[in-house]
């Protein structure tokens, strides 16, 4: 049924607990877990208005559990995306995002000399909000809850970014500040997972 989603505004996905993602990675000693959904289906891309695939961006839906009976922090937390061929993508700032969807041709590599920039010209006011309505935002995950969201990577040189790609996550903390292990997330378990189980 095309066009059922025309129209309708952003709906952030409902976000299960992470242990319940393919690709996740649990601390059973911290009771914390971190899941990555990636957006890289043509199904999965109609949740946005938005063509980001054609931007040459991977949506990636990360979701955070914290089972503990203490709030962990997830403000420094850091999360890179190793492909199989080495390279590091982090994710892009909402000003890159942006940038390039406003001029496609625009490189979202930060420029040395800062200049002014109409970033948010070329932009709809619904694609605006669609954009920060899903961005991952959460600072903490309180005892016995699940904090998710959406990053966004600049995938527009990888001709497969996902198969054989880790993400790494380091920067979660618990609530006396002290940094706890790396999460390291197989995207391969998300690749080999059956889709849309019923």
């Amino acid at each position: 049924m095309p066009g059922v989603l025309a129209g309708k505004n952003f709906v952030k996905p409902v976000a299960k607990a992470a242990i319940n993602y393919p690709a996740h990675d649990f601390h059973r000693d911290e009771k914390a877990a971190i899941a990555a959904d990636p957006y890289d289906t043509p199904e999965k891309a109609k949740l946005f208005s938005t063509d980001f695939a054609a931007h040459g961006f991977l949506p990636v839906f990360f979701i955070v559990t914290n089972d503990g009976d203490q709030p962990i922090s997830i403000a420094k937390m850091e999360i890179t995306v190793i492909t199989a061929h080495h390279s590091k993508l982090t994710p892009i700032t909402v000003d890159d995002l942006y940038r390039r969807l406003s001029n496609p041709q625009a490189s979202t590599r930060p420029s040395p000399i800062p200049l002014p920039h109409k970033a948010k010209s070329g932009i709809s006011k619904k694609e605006m909000d669609e954009i920060e309505s899903s961005q991952f935002a959460a600072r903490a995950v309180e005892p016995h809850s699940t904090q998710s969201g959406f990053l966004f990577f600049d995938v527009s040189d990888i001709s497969s970014p996902l198969a054989g790609a880790t993400i790494d996550i380091t920067g979660v903390a618990d609530a006396k500040g002290n940094e706890l292990l790396y999460f390291e997330i197989a995207v391969d378990k998300y690749l080999d997972a059956p889709q849309n189980p019923n």
